[in-house]
């Protein structure tokens, strides 16, 4: 679950949630723009730059392919994202090479993603 001191950014147009602010304990003041599931987007900035980040990424980051760290897989498995909730993060399998699952397989991660997932 997504921590309550980030900081939810929503766009002005629509009020869609596009990532949080996750603070930098070390820099105070400055923050790292991450996804609704809390893979990070950019590096620690300012709040401005954070936001503007958020603003720049959007919501694409949710149609591109991931790669899925599994605890009894040598290889990440390609997923691609089938829902993104402060809660949890729910992908599907589309890697033909993975032969412990069926291509569309779901499996469902706890978020924050926590080095369990990245692009593909």
């Amino acid at each position: 679950m997504i921590p309550p001191r980030w900081a939810a950014h929503h766009r002005r147009a629509d009020h869609e949630l596009l990532g949080y602010l996750r603070p930098v304990d070390a820099i105070p003041g400055y923050f790292i723009p991450v996804t609704v599931f809390g893979y990070p987007l950019g590096a620690p900035a300012e709040e401005r730059q954070a936001r503007q980040c958020l603003e720049r990424s959007g919501l694409a980051y949710l149609a591109q392919d991931w790669l899925l760290s599994l605890p009894d897989h040598p290889r990440p498995v390609a997923v691609q994202i089938v829902e993104a909730t402060p809660r949890h993060l729910r992908v599907k399998n589309i890697d033909y090479g993975y032969p412990d699952a069926n291509i569309g397989h779901v499996f469902v991660v706890d978020v924050p993603t926590t080095g369990q997932l990245r692009p593909r």
